[in-house]
């Protein structure tokens, strides 16, 4: 059980990093119903930091699962 808590830890500051890493394309007010929508294509390396990040909440999700039924 220590170990699948140790790969939670890593996947946690892992996922901090990735989401401290991505490029906001507009301010909190946006998102409160501010300005407007604005959509956002994703190149290149945002587009893969994007993907990273889903993955990695998926794989800590799955683990807290396994964790908390083991």
């Amino acid at each position: 059980m220590g170990f699948i808590v140790f790969i939670q830890a890593i996947i946690a500051v892992l996922l901090s990093f990735a989401i401290l890493l991505q490029h906001k394309a507009s301010g909190m007010s946006i998102g409160m119903g501010g300005a407007g929508v604005t959509f956002v294509q994703r190149r290149g390396a945002e587009k893969v930091l994007h993907q990273g990040t889903i993955v990695l909440s998926i794989a800590f999700f799955i683990l807290t699962l396994v964790d908390w039924f083991v």
